[in-house]
């Protein structure tokens, strides 16, 4: 009966060492090359010996010179050497202009409008082989995150997965969002008066209530939600057309305007303060820690960053980590 023996065991430490006997043909200017000792030296060179079954260096006179077989095995050991450092070195920056890729990204329709015009003008100038697919929250991220099935997750990010790597992007604040000329804008906006609106509500599992009917309620107060929308985009057409009041984000307070504002500016919404403590509204991304250390997936991250960033934005420490 064969038993089949095992594979040897590959130690990576010979080859080193044989690159550096054969290239400096002396024990110890290679014991000096590696930062080691001549007699540890000397002992992995018996060692090499024993296993290739040729002495590789003998000595003429006061010097050692390498064997025919030594003189074949160099070239071949500086490579394996190369071959070794390229693959245990961190992994180098991408060039842009080399990718060829597309990132699928999950966003509410708010943020993927927001977006893809950005990330669209971004890529042009910096990697015209980029493509983007935006994809609804629809998918549970984390898992979909985990198995690839995207790439990146843009939004309020709610989930604690804890393999999840998570970035905060910008902090917003949420505004009330009507069409000109509504009642809202003619007098200073109080909790009364916004109470007394008819809103539209935005919410994938179709909630009639959010963090402004808590706030209402502390003032004794309560909306009439007339219809709940899944859509942002859907939200402030109809507040657009009609005397429906749209909550949407907006720039905190003394900040650059957000991108996230455009829809409502496109449509002509004016965007009114709410008179009372709304809770503050963060937008990150997350992605799956496989891909960190990736160039394409870094320069994707950087990209949203700089797509969602207003100029005054605060820096966090991803962005000192990743630059």
């Amino acid at each position: 009966m064969l038993v089949n023996s095992p594979d040897p065991v590959i130690d990576a430490n010979l080859a080193i060492a044989l690159d550096a006997l054969l290239a400096e043909h002396s024990v110890t200017r290679a014991a000096a090359r590696l930062h080691t000792s001549p007699a540890a030296m000397s002992r992995t060179l018996a060692r090499l010996r024993r296993i290739l079954q040729d002495p590789l260096l003998v000595r003429a006179g006061q010097t050692m010179v390498p064997t025919p077989r030594a003189q074949a095995l160099r070239d071949e050991a500086a490579a394996v050497v190369r071959s070794l450092g390229a693959l245990l070195s961190p992994g180098m920056g991408v060039d842009p202009a080399s990718l060829s890729s597309t990132f699928t990204l999950q966003a509410a329709d708010l943020v993927g409008a927001a977006l893809a015009p950005r990330l669209l003008r971004l890529a042009q100038q910096e990697a015209p082989g980029v493509s983007f697919r935006f994809r609804a929250e629809e998918l549970e991220a984390g898992s979909a995150l985990r198995d690839g099935r995207i790439d990146l997750e843009i939004g309020s990010i709610d989930h604690v997965d804890p393999e999840t790597q998570v970035e905060e992007l910008v902090g917003l604040r949420l505004v009330a969002a009507v069409r000109p000329g509504h009642h809202l804008t003619e007098e200073p906006l109080t909790p009364a008066r916004l109470a007394a609106a008819q809103h539209v509500a935005v919410s994938r599992r179709g909630r009639f209530t959010g963090p402004l009917d808590t706030a209402l309620a502390e003032q004794n107060l309560r909306r009439r939600v007339s219809v709940v929308l899944p859509s942002h985009l859907a939200a402030m057409t109809l507040a657009a057309r009609s005397d429906i009041v749209c909550l949407v984000p907006a720039a905190l307070p003394g900040a650059d305007p957000s991108p996230l504002t455009d829809g409502a500016t496109a449509l002509g919404l004016h965007l009114l303060d709410i008179p009372l403590a709304l809770p503050p509204l963060t937008i990150g991304m997350a992605w799956h820690p496989r891909h960190t250390a990736d160039g394409a997936h870094r320069w994707l991250r950087d990209a949203v960053r700089r797509t969602l960033r207003t100029p005054g934005s605060p820096t966090t420490s991803s962005d000192t980590r990743e630059t």
